[in-house]
């Protein structure tokens, strides 16, 4: 009988932690979104690597050991806790993730080196969004894009940049942000106002033709 996996699906929110380093638990299979493997150093987290859909995180695990390292969801995201049947299982995930770690060490060297610029534009690359340095985007699409993001506090640890940088890098490469339409402007009502007064008060508010409103 062919070893099979068992598989429990559980969604994440963005910035929600998966698990923290020093913990033991089971491997993890990403099925979408992205998850932020992260080194604790003192106060802060220095991120080590991004898990896209596909690839394994925990992977620690496979040789029963606690997690090296905390992982967080970068964007909102639905994992797989996956529980082993049979040792026989190991091995090809074993494979996996050691591939898996080569390209994703590419990824993250992507990300650190260059312009600011050009890592961001990799990593909305990775994201999936729509979104190519040879166009600009519409506004529509660049509000999707900003709102697919996290924190720029969060962007700029991954991208080893400062927020203001990133911001700056951002402007470069998205249109501003589409403006709500304001408040409606009342229409006043006239009719109790006395004729003379009336035309007072029009010459106030009217705006001179060829004038800009």
């Amino acid at each position: 009988m062919t070893p099979s996996v068992r598989v429990d699906a559980r969604a994440f929110a963005k910035a929600e932690s998966v698990f923290l380093a020093g913990e033991a638990g089971p491997v993890w299979r990403v099925l979408e979104g992205i998850v932020r493997l992260d080194r604790d150093s003192g106060p802060i987290r220095q991120p080590v690597q991004l898990a896209l859909p596909g690839d394994l995180i925990g992977v620690e695990a496979l040789c029963e050991r606690r997690y090296q390292f905390g992982a967080t969801a970068f964007t909102a995201c639905r994992l797989e806790r996956m529980a082993l049947d049979a040792d026989s299982l190991r091995l090809p995930l074993l494979q996996q993730a050691l591939l898996q770690h080569q390209d994703r060490s590419e990824d993250m060297t992507a990300l650190r080196t260059g312009s600011v610029p050009q890592r961001i534009t990799h990593l909305l690359c990775l994201m999936g969004l729509d979104w190519r340095p040879d166009r600009r985007a519409l506004n529509g699409e660049a509000d999707s894009i900003r709102d697919a993001l996290p924190t720029l506090r969060e962007v700029a640890q991954v991208v080893d940049a400062k927020t203001e940088t990133v911001c700056r890098a951002l402007a470069q490469l998205l249109p501003p942000r589409s403006r709500k339409p304001g408040p409606v402007r009342p229409v006043r009502d006239w009719s109790g106002v006395a004729p003379g007064r009336l035309t007072t008060a029009w010459a106030a508010n009217a705006t001179p033709l060829g004038a800009a409103a």
